[in-house]
């Protein structure tokens, strides 16, 4: 949501290329281009650190004070340096209040899948379409005791008030399994098992036989 802990303060930026993108980091800034709603694109740059930290929250939204009036943008793209982790540049959305964005939001697994299985995320986001300013930082699912083979779709999902679901509702997110070491030491149990069971059985046949 965009609040008072949203709000940046931009500046209009008239350089461009690599030469000086490397300026404007180097002075704790980070180029950004805001777009959308059919305007020109605007180079702006934004204070490394606090967007660093509001961008721990995906789909951040930003309240941009440019030049005194006020922007909300979507953070749409971040390119960060391979290596460093380096936030370089931004593409920022125009959003309105109101509006309707489709974004992807984060799958949280809450609790513990029955003993002996885990929880495997197949695809560790969900799209929805949402209101730009309440879009949900992550959507909950609780996996408590659920047993080897529970499947969890894009519809078993309980979204936020407003939100609707923005993918093939049968889409797999999470699968309960039994890990594949597990399974295969459990198969060596039962081979054992049997093994040992033909032995004794052929152990006793030897026996009878002798008699």
């Amino acid at each position: 949501m965009a609040d008072e802990s949203n709000k940046v303060v931009a500046e209009i930026r008239d350089s461009f290329g690599k030469g000086a993108a490397r300026k404007i980091r180097a002075k704790g800034l980070i180029p950004a281009v805001i777009y959308g709603h059919g305007t020109d694109p605007v180079h702006v740059t934004v204070p490394a650190h606090q967007v660093g930290l509001l961008l721990r929250k995906a789909n951040a939204i930003l309240d941009l004070d440019i030049d005194g009036k006020s922007q909300l943008t979507l953070v749409k793209d971040v390119q960060k340096d391979p290596v460093l982790q380096i936030i370089e540049h931004l593409d920022l959305i125009i959003v309105r209040r109101g509006e309707k964005v489709t974004v992807e939001v984060p799958v949280h697994v809450e609790g513990e899948p029955f003993s002996g299985t885990i929880a495997v995320l197949d695809i560790p986001t969900i799209k929805l379409e949402v209101e730009a300013t309440h879009i949900p930082e992550r959507i909950v699912i609780d996996v408590t005791d659920a047993e080897e083979g529970t499947q969890y779709h894009a519809k078993d999902f309980a979204l936020p008030s407003g939100a609707v679901l923005a993918e093939d509702e049968d889409l797999l997110i999470l699968n309960v399994v039994v890990p594949a070491a597990a399974r295969a030491d459990e198969e060596e149990e039962e081979a054992a098992a049997e093994a040992a069971e033909e032995a004794a059985a052929e152990e006793a046949a030897a026996e009878e036989s002798a008699e």
